[in-house]
């Protein structure tokens, strides 16, 4: 018996996440397929009910999605060989919602800093939401996907083998990787799993830093008071490990540029961390981020203020470097890319304030 998953697949947030893969232990998972094994249900591996029962699959692929961590069975994640049983609850998940409307194929400019047969980094600019989904049905990365593969007869956009390893929010800009073919998406998804990856960001926060470099651990799960934030709890009680280290780049009276590295890939991970240790990133509107958090609010002081919300209209949060291992020539590749001019403004900005004050 297959249940209908629609209602059941939370894409208000698809253009919310930050790192969030198949396979890894990340916060957002996407429910496509669910059955319940019938009163007379023999003992059966669970790679083999599946094949049967999801058209145009291999026990291959079902086998490396239950390697994923994809394959759930009664609310806990199985391997390949577990018998399914009478009345077993058996569910497929996916690091994407399930696309409600046919992905069509939008000329919209990519800067693309890499492509080979395999896979493809693209430099996304802030505002770019990467999934369809809840009020964004076009104009999304993955619509400028399918238009710059369109004439790649196999690359099909809505084949969830395909396509973005790994997300980062709308208005996040920065480097991800996209896999070309099932075997690259496979290979690269482990390696975010593993936390073999290497990702830095660089952001611009509220608050000066004591220290120089630290490390922030704290489980991140979607909060209790606003479903439209995340929220740090205790270890053990609710959410999902995660941590980052920081290094202050530079620091000012009121804010600091600090670098991130991401040990693992939670849902507005970087944004999270910050504000609970005291430093909201900077023009961050879900996290208080918009607000005056430091400083004397001077008439001059809060023009100024103003003046650089208006230069960064978005947390000031970029994906700047990216590596990986190569998925079939096993080299190591290592991007970076350049800060955007609107995080570039607000340095030197703050720079300059700093420098007169």
């Amino acid at each position: 018996m297959i249940q209908d998953t629609d209602n059941l697949l939370d894409s208000e947030f698809d253009d919310e996440l930050d790192g969030n893969i198949a396979g890894n232990d990340s916060q957002e998972l996407w429910e496509h397929y669910r059955f319940v094994a019938e009163k007379g249900q023999s003992l059966l591996r669970v790679d083999k009910f599946l094949v049967s029962h999801i058209d145009k699959t291999s026990r291959n692929r079902i086998q490396q999605a239950a390697e994923a961590g994809c394959i759930i069975v009664n609310g806990k994640p199985v391997k390949s060989n577990y018998r399914v049983k009478p009345f077993d609850t058996i569910s497929l998940v996916m690091d994407r919602p399930k696309y409600e409307l046919e992905i069509i194929p939008e000329d919209i400019p990519l800067d693309i800093v890499y492509e080979d047969n395999d896979l493809l980094v693209v430099n996304k600019p802030a505002g770019l939401v990467v999934h369809p989904g809840h009020g964004n049905y076009s104009g999304t990365l993955v619509n400028a996907l399918a238009y710059h593969f369109k004439d790649m007869p196999d690359y099909d956009v809505n084949d969830p083998r395909l396509g973005l390893v790994h997300r980062i929010d709308k208005d996040t800009s920065g480097l991800l990787v996209v896999a070309k073919t099932p075997d690259a998406k496979t290979h690269l998804g482990k390696q975010f799993f593993n936390k073999t990856t290497h990702r830095q960001y660089v952001a611009v926060v509220w608050g000066r830093f004591e220290e120089e470099e630290g490390t922030v651990e704290g489980n991140i799960g979607r909060s209790l008071k606003d479903r439209l934030q995340m929220a740090v709890f205790p270890d053990g009680d609710y959410g999902k490990h995660a941590v980052t280290h920081y290094k202050v780049l530079e620091n000012f009276n009121h804010c600091a540029i600090v670098q991130c590295q991401l040990e693992t890939g939670r849902t507005h991970q970087i944004r999270v961390h910050m504000k609970h240790i005291g430093h909201p990133l900077f023009n961050d509107a879900r996290y208080g981020g918009d607000k005056v958090l430091r400083g004397v609010a001077t008439s001059k002081y809060m023009q100024f203020i103003q003046n650089c919300f208006k230069i960064c209209p978005r947390q000031a949060l970029h994906a700047k470097t990216l590596g990986f291992v190569h998925p079939t020539t096993g080299e190591q590749m290592y991007f970076n890319s350049e800060i955007p001019e609107d995080m570039t403004l607000l340095m030197e900005k703050w720079r300059e304030y700093y420098r007169n004050i």
